[in-house]
């Protein structure tokens, strides 16, 4: 992108005397997707796109417009002021760094140097690996891209940020005649093709067959208050759709988080440690500058259970009279909002079994297949991708259709021992119609009087 600087340095210098702050962000990426259904291919989107956009604020209102056409940037510039010049708002700015840097992600084996037919035959081992006796479907999906983005604001900052990510995504289908199960499993980071060229591929795909499968013959879940133990998977959608969500500026200033007035208060148990953290190289959420060019840092929300930051762009943070923490983030067609990047719960020193040899009677919660939170008032249910009885400190049952469910505080509030081991899983969040790659995890969590859902 550094043939465009000269024309975004001059567009700055001439519309800087009519406006408050201007940013400017333009990207180039190249891009491949592909779906596999039943081991034949479905769809391949494959392409390079050029895109740039410039905000202007003025008058305590943003301007903001965008195009995919560069040799159009002085006409959306006149576009971006002829919004912020129609309109009044209350928008300032908290202080930020002025920062010139560039910078690359590390990426043994570029994405273009792997042709599609052998981006495709991992995916067929995959598919193939999953196709175990009662797997009558499987799904892979596949994407990778290459990007090359840079930043440029009216306060003298100007950044330069090359990425490479990928993802692989499995579902399988089991069926016995009667019933149909699901096995899930992806793999993702910020790096090139060798994150998946080092991965073994039969295991992960028979793993996730094997799931599906193993389901058929589960009971369905009891239901009541248990002595849970939550798998690092699990812990990580709670901790990202139940706390993460509710530390975000935005929803705090629309009055819709039942976190809001509670930062520098207790909120869960002492052990409870949590962390949004973009810095983290193997998390699919990295980025190391926010989409307003504020640097990453790690970034600790909870601190032995007291709440201790927030979630905040430069526009939040200074309403709430705070620096931005570097949340701001959103695809360069879209404004930025507050969003999470890489949200867990910091392991603790127990091992697997020493968490569970003094349960007499509780669950094991596997895995995710979504749910739903309302931060407003507090409450989330999740949905297990499994389950397992516990009796007398041993896995027994095997358990399907097992949902977890609670108050957001009451819960972390009853978090009373944490695993050694870590996790972090690649996915992506939904906000405001908008998607972004987040990691979420942490270690096997245990939480006493959690209220466990099932058909029984």
């Amino acid at each position: 992108m550094e043939e465009y600087i000269n024309l975004f340095e001059k567009v700055i210098e001439k519309t800087i005397p009519k406006v408050e702050y201007i940013d400017i962000r333009a990207g180039k990426s190249n891009s491949t997707s592909i779906l596999m259904k039943d081991g034949e291919i479905d769809e391949i989107n494959a392409g390079m796109d050029i895109s740039a956009r410039i905000r202007v604020l003025n008058n305590g209102a943003w301007g903001f417009a965008y195009t995919t056409d560069l040799s159009k940037f002085d006409e959306i510039t006149e576009t971006a002021l002829k919004l912020s010049n129609s309109l009044k708002g209350d928008v300032e700015l908290s202080e930020s760094e002025i920062i010139k840097d560039k910078i690359a992600t590390d990426a043994k084996i570029p994405f273009k140097d792997i042709s599609i037919e052998e981006k495709q035959a991992i995916m067929k081992e995959a598919s193939d690996s999953a196709t175990l006796e009662k797997v009558n479907s499987t799904t892979v999906s596949y994407s990778d891209a290459e990007s090359n983005e840079l930043f440029l604001n009216s306060e003298g900052s100007q950044i330069e940020v090359k990425t490479s990510r990928l993802r692989m995504a499995l579902n399988a289908t089991a069926t016995d005649g009667q019933i149909i199960q699901f096995g899930h499993g992806s793999i993702g980071g910020v790096k090139g093709f060798e994150l998946l060229a080092n991965e073994d591929i039969e295991e992960f795909g028979r793993k996730i067959g094997d799931k599906a499968q193993r389901l058929l013959n589960a009971e369905s879940a009891p239901s009541g208050k248990f002595k849970v133990i939550a798998d690092p998977e699990l812990t990580g959608v709670m901790i990202h759709e139940a706390l993460g969500h509710a530390t975000e500026a935005d929803i705090i200033l629309q009055n819709d988080s039942i976190l809001k007035d509670k930062l520098n208060t207790k909120i869960a148990s002492d052990i409870v440690n949590i962390y949004d953290d973009a810095t983290i190289k193997d998390g699919f959420g990295y980025y190391p500058y926010d989409v307003e060019g504020t640097k990453t840092k790690p970034n600790q929300l909870v601190k032995d259970g007291e709440l201790i930051s927030l979630l905040s762009s430069r526009e939040t943070a200074s309403k709430l009279n705070m620096k931005s923490s570097g949340n701001a983030r959103s695809s360069i067609s879209d404004a930025p909002i507050v969003r999470m990047s890489n949200t867990y719960l910091q392991p603790g020193d127990m091992t697997f079994e020493e968490l569970i040899e003094d349960i007499p009677d509780g669950i094991y919660l596997k895995g995710s297949r979504g749910g739903q939170v309302d931060t407003g008032k507090g409450i989330f249910q999740f949905n297990a991708a499994e389950g397992f009885k516990i009796k007398n400190g041993e896995l027994t049952t095997p358990l399907r259709d097992v949902s977890l469910s609670g108050n957001i505080l009451e819960t972390l509030n009853n978090v009373d021992a944490l695993g050694k081991d870590f996790k972090l899983s690649a996915g992506f969040c939904g906000k405001g119609g908008q998607t972004a790659y987040v990691g979420d995890g942490g270690p096997h969590t245990r939480i006493i009087d959690a209220m466990v859902g099932g058909s029984n």
